[in-house]
């Protein structure tokens, strides 16, 4: 049953059932995200109720910090699709508006019940701050929840590494190449999404053909060449392949970014193919080679490094 999307909390409409809600920004979605959601879809089905997330969009950054917003690790597509994916009744997404910034953190519940009147308890992480400002804290939310009849479950941060789990941790990961580090705290695999575009065909002239997937995500991790591998709904399973994220320095002078994935064995996908390409190790930070023999005797060297990952040498 598709999970139910709302946008602004003015617009949901739910059965008439308690309701526990987890409520953050949510960007990732990782296991520290999780186990907050997980809390609250557990006591919503130990007690007939619903669970759902609010969450927002765009990150309050963009409107805080216009010259340097925080760069997301999920744009709100996937994010929203990750949020339902993670069992919930329902997501709800806030837009940060103007109008939206300037709620008090003293009228933020009041808010939340107006539109939200059979909520039960509220889930967030530990360090959650709300309100203008974020002058709101988990001693005000409880004074604030408390008179009214609700619970508030401040869940602990998850630790990796004898370190809490963050978004920003996670974030720093990916730029430097830390793939597996930033997979661990995820609890997925990382993830581009695109549709395969037409290419020069430079890589089969070279013996390796491609699929190129154009794709800008907010935060940019590092340029590079990684194993990785490749789905789409019109082959089952994965495909183990070695894929470039870069600006192609040694071919062309470009600007913008793109995936270009070598498939270790045959290739069922074709232009127009929507495929999702999770990666898994950062083989080698992305260079300009003298020649394209170079390149060449490189990109055996990388496909011989990931087919070593995937232990088919």
């Amino acid at each position: 049953m598709p999970v139910a999307q709302f946008q602004n909390i003015e617009n949901i409409r739910l059965p008439a059932k308690p309701l526990h809600l987890a409520i953050g920004m949510f960007d990732g979605i990782h296991l520290g995200h999780r186990a907050v959601i997980d809390m609250a879809i557990q006591s919503a089905r130990r007690s007939g109720g619903l669970a759902g997330v609010l969450t927002f969009a765009p990150h309050p950054t963009v409107l805080l910090r216009p010259d340097n917003p925080t760069r997301l690790i999920c744009n709100p597509g996937t994010k929203a699709r990750l949020l339902a994916e993670t069992g919930v009744d329902f997501v709800a997404t806030q837009q940060f508006t103007p109008g939206f910034a300037q709620v008090e953190a003293e009228d933020f519940i009041p808010l939340l019940l107006r539109h939200l009147p059979r909520l039960n308890t509220i889930y967030v992480g530990e360090n959650w701050r709300f309100g203008r400002a974020r002058r709101g804290d988990m001693t005000m939310l409880v004074a604030a929840t408390k008179p009214r009849g609700l619970t508030v479950m401040s869940v602990s941060r998850v630790n990796e590494n004898g370190e809490p789990i963050s978004s920003t941790r996670i974030r720093a990961c990916l730029e430097d190449g830390e793939i597996e580090a930033a997979n661990i705290m995820l609890g997925y695999s990382y993830f581009a999404e695109g549709v395969v575009m037409p290419g020069k065909a430079l890589g089969r002239d070279l013996g390796y053909p491609t699929l190129n997937i154009p794709w800008e995500p907010g935060l940019r991790p590092r340029l590079g060449v990684y194993a990785v591998e490749v789905s789409g709904e019109k082959a089952p399973g994965k495909y183990r392949a070695v894929a470039n994220y870069g600006l192609r320095p040694t071919v062309e002078n470009s600007t913008q970014p793109r995936v270009e994935a070598h498939l270790l064995g045959p290739c069922p996908f074709t232009g127009g193919d929507q495929v999702r390409i999770d990666w898994l190790r950062f083989i080698r930070p992305e260079m300009k080679f003298a020649n394209v023999n170079e390149l060449t005797a490189q990109i055996a060297k990388d496909r011989a490094e990931a087919e070593a990952f995937f232990d088919l040498a």
